[in-house]
């Protein structure tokens, strides 16, 4: 894994007009139009944006690739590195992936950056003077999608973090703040619940922030972060958070701030990077002419500042400021207010061109540098890692007393491993379980040394091939760890 996380694609400011060839996807729902109605602006500002355009989405779906891309795709996005995207539609169930989580973690866009600032006076908002960047970690947690049904009654997600794909969204996190002029940091996680998961992802985060004194450092928990949020954006100015809560933050900043339709987002990686509207496709309101095209646009001014032309972005952003301005809405923010005039995605788009050149007399919007490359370092640090038992989840589909199973699992076990405990559910219901406890047919049983101290792999496999001798159907195991005599596994529930 590289170390170093220049951008090797990065292009150094030189001429503004010079030819720059990006991959376009133009998606589905109202991705084509809302993208087609862009490239007007980019081709009318004379941006010297070309596109290579690549099939992915609904079509690449239905001719039967479950990934939504195929294969000779990835050829053009290695020779062009810059991609623009629309939404994409997923189809539901039938195995399809989400393209947008495929590509980003097959590219290593780790870091999802969402600025969302509020346009007040002119569109209105219970929030004024709102302005935050949202830091999304992009490939891990729960969107690894790695999920499985393990008996009739219970599916699993596994959430997965990471030492280096932390400290990496981190120190990104901090570099933007720095780079950026912001001054405070929040981190969102769950590490009261999830002490390994988000509490590692908070750890890293505090152990980070002593290198950055100037920017304030702050950890929340997420629930209450989320409702601040939603109340009170105006106290935050970075928020930073893992994949899952940082896209559900990310779309409730963007509609305190006025509208998803208004939110545009990078992608960042190492090698490629990928710009795209915050909103999903939205197939109900396609070819209407009604959908916003501000978030694709903003998206793409984020992507002009990528590629070195922060001319370019600058002459787009305050156009689209100035017809905000000048009172034209789309459906999604139009309230019928004076001075105003709902038009429809090419009519809005219209209004920009217009005013391509001229310059806003009261919104302002500020052009997001991008943060200075970074080494990591905390993935090199070595702990001594010992095997201190199992947890065997068993399937019982009938009979779910705790106290017989556990009986009949110490009788077969007792020559190999003590029998620590069984949870249902995370919740301890063997020994001395509370007879209140709604009970699955999913049994997670915990094996440790009699001693208390290390045991051997083939320790398990002997337990595994006596319970499958005696008819248990053992669905899957998780070895027990202590890393430097700390252990590295949770106690259940009323242990």
């Amino acid at each position: 894994m590289p170390t170093n996380t220049k951008a090797k694609e990065t292009l150094t400011p030189v001429d503004e007009n010079r030819e720059v060839v990006v991959t376009l996807i133009k998606g589905d729902g109202i991705g084509p139009e809302i993208i087609d109605q862009t490239i007007r602006i980019l081709d009318e500002a004379k941006s010297g944006i070309q596109f290579e355009t690549i099939e992915a989405g609904s079509s690449v779906y239905l001719s039967g690739v479950l990934s939504g891309i195929s294969e000779n795709a990835w050829d053009t996005i290695r020779k062009y590195p810059t991609i623009l995207k629309g939404p994409i539609t997923t189809p539901r169930g039938k195995g399809y992936k989400s393209l947008n989580v495929t590509i980003r973690k097959t590219l290593g866009l780790y870091a999802n950056v969402r600025p969302a600032k509020t346009y007040d006076p002119f569109i209105k908002t219970n929030h004024p003077g709102t302005d935050i960047v949202i830091i999304r970690e992009n490939e891990e947690d729960t969107y690894a999608g790695i999920e499985h049904r393990q008996t009739r009654e219970v599916t699993q997600c596994l959430k997965l973090i990471t030492v280096p794909g932390t400290e990496k969204i981190v120190r990104y996190a901090f570099e933007f703040a720095r780079s950026n002029g912001r001054k405070k940091i929040t981190c969102m996680v769950k590490d009261n619940i999830m002490k390994f998961t988000d509490g590692m992802f908070a750890n890293i985060f505090q152990t980070i922030a002593k290198e950055y004194p100037e920017i304030e450092a702050e950890s929340m928990i997420i629930d209450i972060g989320a409702a601040l949020l939603a109340n009170r954006p105006q106290k935050f100015d970075v928020i930073l958070a893992p994949n899952l809560y940082g896209d559900i933050l990310s779309d409730i900043a963007a509609e305190v701030t006025g509208s998803v339709g208004m939110c545009g987002s990078a992608n960042i990686g190492d090698f490629v990077s990928m710009f795209e509207a915050v909103h999903g496709s939205a197939p109900d309101i396609a070819g209407k002419n009604i959908a916003n095209p501000t978030a694709v646009i903003k998206a793409t001014v984020m992507m002009l500042t990528h590629l070195g032309k922060p001319g370019k972005a600058k002459l787009i952003r305050n156009a689209v400021l100035k017809t905000l301005e000048d009172g034209y809405r789309t459906a999604d923010i139009f309230q019928n207010e004076k001075n105003t005039k709902l038009v429809g995605t090419k009519e809005y788009t219209d209004a920009i061109l217009d005013r391509l050149g001229q310059n806003p007399t009261v919104l302002t919007a500020s052009e997001l540098v991008k943060p200075k490359s970074f080494t990591l370092s905390l993935s090199n640090q070595k702990e001594k890692k010992e095997l201190v038992g199992v947890d065997i989840f068993l399937d019982i589909p009938e009979d779910r007393d705790p106290d017989v199973l556990g009986k009949n699992l110490e009788s077969v076990t007792k020559e190999f491993l003590h029998l620590k405990m069984i949870t249902n559910r995370g919740v301890k219901v063997y020994p001395k379980g509370q007879k209140e406890t709604f009970l699955t047919d999913h049994f997670r049983c915990r094996f440790v040394s009699p001693n208390g101290g290390n045991i051997k792999h083939k320790d398990i496999t002997a337990i595994l091939t006596i319970l499958e001798s005696k008819g248990y159907d053992s669905i899957k195991t998780e070895n027990l760890y202590e890393f430097d005599g700390v252990p590295g596994y949770s106690l259940g529930q009323g242990e």
